[in-house]
């Protein structure tokens, strides 16, 4: 699918939601979007993120938040290919 994904954006703009690890490491750009909470209201935020950031994020969509050196070494080979 990720394939597919960034062979259509070779022609269009194609903006995707995913949980996927294997499919958000295709893209360009990556945004990651989030809560944050006070006493009386949630907020929704949106980031864009590269580097470090993107390697950590794509890890803990491959092993939760407890991130682990094999879901770091994992995240970065995702984002090689």
């Amino acid at each position: 699918m990720g394939e597919i994904i960034e062979e259509m954006a070779q022609a269009m703009q194609v903006i995707n939601i995913t949980h996927l690890p294997q499919i958000a490491s295709k893209g360009i750009h990556h945004w990651v979007v989030y809560k944050q909470n006070d006493a009386t209201r949630s907020i929704t935020q949106i980031k864009k993120i590269s580097g470090e950031e993107r390697i950590v994020e794509i890890a803990k969509m491959l092993s939760g938040q407890q991130l682990t050196e094999a879901s770091m070494q994992n995240a970065r080979e995702l984002l090689k290919t």
